[in-house]
């Protein structure tokens, strides 16, 4: 028995030193991405050169710990988790002053979505990952802690992967809720990541959104490189076939699908959704370029009263945000009902925190084009 408590009470001391610094850490790669600005990326290293310090520091003894075999999968994730944000944090330090460093930080900031991927597994059974993966305002709700737990065994709910392995194309990442009610339409959130981007990673720049509201999420994957912005449309049908999958085994809300996306994604979330056939009740492109002509190709009934909400930043680089403004103003023109988002200090990464509040408007416009 004393020997138990003795191993119990190691458990709890490494489980103490490693966790919270490693979901301290997590959360920082989230501000590298969110912060990310060509001019500033040298400073912004410096911020968070030493966050990693403490997981490296307290990884020696979560790994030594006297784990009983039925914990190996938990100690195991934790170690892959930690293992991706020690990679993150080594390439940002790399890519201070590098000739290339925008690009260098991108690939670094790759760690971040597999370290997230590793370790979400284990909220059902720690309450701190489980609060994590909320939005903060959701974070101290006891009710919605429980029900994600009592439901994280279930089949049908959870991270699910259909035929998205990374280097593949085509497929699709998606979530629900482990609360999902089958008895009850459930809103539904499709995101599209940007150039050279995939679906894997996609996925968690919204799942703690989707978790937070119960919605349903899908992050595809383009069958190229990035969306069919030019040439023959390959994206668009194979969209349509994941949502339709979606909807036959699921119980979708067919009054409340979104359509998002960021840069490229965004782009291709007009040029998709504004299709007449088009399933989605709703757009929110994000940080994305615009042509007056994908308003002018879409029909009179497609554009009426569409609910579009469009997110740019002020210091975007790479797609101006006067574009949003015109999109903003020829959508209105078109008959659709436009909100227009421009955030000051936003260059052309993506913008986590304007996700709530694109869900807030989401869930409580409502749409005519179901």
């Amino acid at each position: 028995m004393a020997e138990d408590q003795t191993s119990n009470g190691q458990l709890i001391e490494a489980m103490t030193a490693l966790l919270p610094p490693l979901l301290a850490a997590m959360d920082t790669l989230e501000y590298v991405a969110r912060k990310l600005h060509p001019p500033q990326i040298d400073a912004l290293i410096d911020h968070v050169a030493g966050v990693d310090m403490a997981v490296r520091d307290a990884r020696p003894q979560f790994e030594a710990a006297p784990w009983p075999e039925h914990l190996f999968p938990v100690r195991d994730r934790i170690l892959t988790a930690a293992d991706e944000v020690l990679l993150a944090y080594a390439e940002l330090t790399a890519a201070k002053n590098a000739e290339n460093a925008i690009m260098d930080v991108f690939k670094a900031l790759r760690h971040a979505p597999r370290a997230s991927e590793a370790i979400y597994p284990v909220s059902a059974i720690l309450p701190p990952v489980s609060r994590f993966f909320l939005e903060p305002a959701y974070r101290d709700n006891a009710a919605r802690l429980e029900a994600l737990a009592a439901g994280a065994e279930r089949a049908d709910t959870g991270v699910i992967e259909a035929s998205n392995e990374r280097g593949k194309r085509g497929g699709f990442s998606m979530y629900v809720p482990e609360d999902y009610d089958e008895t009850t339409p459930t809103p539904l959130v499709m995101a599209l990541h940007g150039g050279s981007g995939h679906g894997r990673g996609t996925l968690w720049s919204w799942l703690r959104d989707a978790r937070s509201r119960s919605t349903i999420l899908i992050a595809p994957t383009s069958v190229g490189d990035t969306w069919s912005l030019a040439g023959p449309d390959a994206d668009s049908g194979n969209i349509d076939s994941m949502l339709a999958h979606v909807r036959g085994r699921w119980n979708v809300d067919p009054t409340k699908m979104l359509l998002t996306g960021m840069s490229d994604g965004g782009t291709f979330s007009y040029v998709t959704g504004l299709r007449d056939e088009s399933p989605f009740t709703h757009l929110a492109p994000m940080s994305a370029a615009f042509h007056p002509m994908l308003a002018e190709m879409a029909s009179a009934g497609r554009t009426k009263d569409l609910p579009v909400y469009v997110v740019h930043g002020m210091l975007d680089w790479m797609f101006p945000y006067k574009l949003a403004q015109t999109a903003a103003e020829t959508l209105t023109n078109a008959g659709a009902k436009v909100s227009l988002d421009i955030i000051e200090d936003l260059s052309h990464t993506y913008p986590r925190e304007a996700n709530a509040r694109v869900m807030d408007w989401f869930l409580a416009a409502p749409s005519t084009k179901a």
